[in-house]
C-alpha cells in the first residue's frame, strides 16, 4: 500500500531504530521488547490502529550454514524474486525464505537423494498433518543435513525457495504523541528442537532485537481498527501478551487529543512480576483518566490458569452495561485461541446478562459488527 510519502511495500523507508529494551523482567518465559524506530525524514503517516510493515534480514549464521552445507562462496549470482541478479548471500539474506522449507524444495530433495524419497508421500495433500508434523522446528539447514546426497546448482536452489514476506506488527503508538517515530511491542521468538541442539529463531523477532541496521518499512493502514469517529465512545479493550500495543497507541492518542470517555483494558499475560507489560504507563492513564478501569489475568499466578476471557466474564454484568451504553469492542493478538475463547465468552455475557436465548444472543453481535462496534486485529 503507498503512501503520499511515496513510500510503500514496494519501496520501503530505511528507517532507524532509536530503542530496544526489555520489557519483561529477570524470570519472565518471555522476551518480550519495547521498540522505537524513527521515520523522521520519511513523510510516512499513520493513524492509531495501523501496523507497520517490516522487512526482515535473515540470521546470517544460518545462511552460513546453508552456503557451506552446499559447498557454495555466496558470491554466485542468482536471480531474486524480481528478476534482479544478486550475490547468492544477499538473496539469502534478504529475499528468500531459509527457515521453512519449501514444497519445492523438499520435492527436489526427494529425487535428488534416495533417502528422502518417502518426503514425496508428505507432499501428498491427503497427508498434510504428517506434513506439519515433520516440519515443525525444521529448516532448510536440517533439511540439507539430513539429505547430504542432495547437491544443487545456485540458480536452482534459490528456484526452490520461496520469496521472504515482510512482517506487520501493531504500531504501539499515536503519531500525535510520538511525532516521527513508530513504537511497536514485539516477542522475540527463540526455541529448541529435540533433533538438534541449534536455536531456533524468529526471522524479524530477532532481526529487531540484535541486527536491526537500516530497517525497511512501510505503513499498513487498517481503517477496521480505528478509534470510534465519536471520541467519547466507551472503549472496551482487551489485548493479552503484545495484542495490547494498540491500546498503548488509542491512550497515548487520548492523552495527545485531551480525550476522556470511558476505557476499559483486559491485559493478560504469564506472571504479574515479570510479564506485567507497561505496567507504569496503565498506572498513569488511570490517575490522569485516560483509562477508566483495568482488568488484569495472570494465568500462572494461581494453581487455575486464567486468561482474559474469564475475567470478562467475571464482570460480566458491568461488560454488558457497557455495551448497552454503546461500547466499541476491541480485541487484538492471537487468533488461533485467544480471539475465539474472548468471542465464546463475549456471547456468552451477551446471553447471560441480557436475558437472550442463544439466537438472540448472536444477533446481538452481529448488530454490533455491523455497526463496527466490534472490531477485531488478530494474527
Amino acid at each position: 500500500m503507498s503512501s503520499e510519502s511515496g513510500y510503500s511495500r514496494k519501496k520501503p523507508f530505511p528507517a532507524t531504530l532509536t530503542a530496544n529494551r526489555c520489557l519483561t523482567a529477570a524470570g519472565s518465559e518471555k522476551e518480550t521488547r519495547h521498540f522505537e524506530i524513527s521515520i523522521q525524514g520519511s513523510g510516512l503517516k499513520y493513524e492509531v490502529g495501523d501496523s507497520l510493515g517490516v522487512l526482515p534480514a535473515n540470521s546470517p549464521e544460518l545462511i552460513e550454514g546453508i552456503l557451506k552445507e552446499l559447498h557454495f562462496t555466496g558470491a554466485e549470482e542468482v536471480a531474486a524474486p524480481d528478476g534482479r541478479t544478486l550475490p547468492l548471500h544477499e538473496a539469502l539474506l534478504r529475499h528468500y525464505i531459509i527457515t521453512e522449507p519449501s514444497k519445492l524444495l523438499l520435492q527436489a530433495v526427494s529425487k535428488k537423494d534416495t533417502s528422502g524419497e518417502f518426503l514425496a508421500t508428505l507432499l501428498d495433500p491427503a497427508a498434510a498433518a504428517d506434513l506439519s508434523k515433520y516440519l515443525w522446528g525444521r529448516d532448510i539447514l536440517d533439511i540439507l543435513r539430513e539429505f547430504t546426497a542432495a547437491r544443487f546448482e545456485p540458480e536452482e536452489f534459490v528456484k526452490c525457495l520461496r520469496k521472504l514476506q515482510p512482517r506487520l506488527y501493531s504500531i504501539a503508538s499515536s503519531q500525535k504523541a510520538v511525532g516521527e517515530s513508530v513504537h511497536l511491542t514485539v516477542a522475540v521468538v527463540r526455541y529448541h528442537v529435540e533433533h538438534s541442539p541449534r536455536q531456533r529463531n524468529g526471522v524479524c523477532s530477532t532481526f529487531l532485537a540484535e541486527r536491526a541496521e537500516g530497517i525497511p518499512v512501510f505503513i499498513h493502514t487498517a481503517k477496521y481498527f480505528r478509534m470510534p469517529e465519536n471520541p467519547e465512545s466507551p472503549l472496551i479493550m482487551v489485548g493479552p501478551g503484545t495484542g495490547v500495543a494498540p491500546f498503548r497507541a488509542f491512550l497515548q492518542d487520548r492523552g495527545a487529543t485531551g480525550t476522556r470517555g470511558p476505557a476499559w483494558l483486559f491485559f493478560g499475560e504469564q506472571h504479574a512480576a515479570t510479564d506485567f507489560l507497561y505496567e507504569e504507563e496503565w498506572t498513569a492513564a488511570l490517575r490522569e483518566g485516560r483509562l477508566s478501569r483495568l482488568t488484569t489475568a495472570f494465568s500462572r499466578d494461581q494453581a487455575n490458569k486464567i486468561y482474559v476471557q474469564h475475567r470478562m466474564q467475571e464482570h460480566g454484568a458491568e461488560l454488558f452495561d457497557w455495551l448497552q451504553r454503546g461500547a466499541y469492542f476491541y480485541v487484538c493478538g492471537d487468533a488461533a485461541r485467544m480471539a475465539k475463547d474472548v468471542d465464546a465468552a463475549l456471547h456468552r455475557i451477551i446471553e447471560t446478562h441480557g436475558g437472550l436465548s442463544e439466537e438472540r444472543a448472536r444477533e446481538y453481535v452481529d448488530a454490533m459488527k455491523s455497526e463496527k462496534r466490534y472490531r477485531k486485529d488478530v494474527y
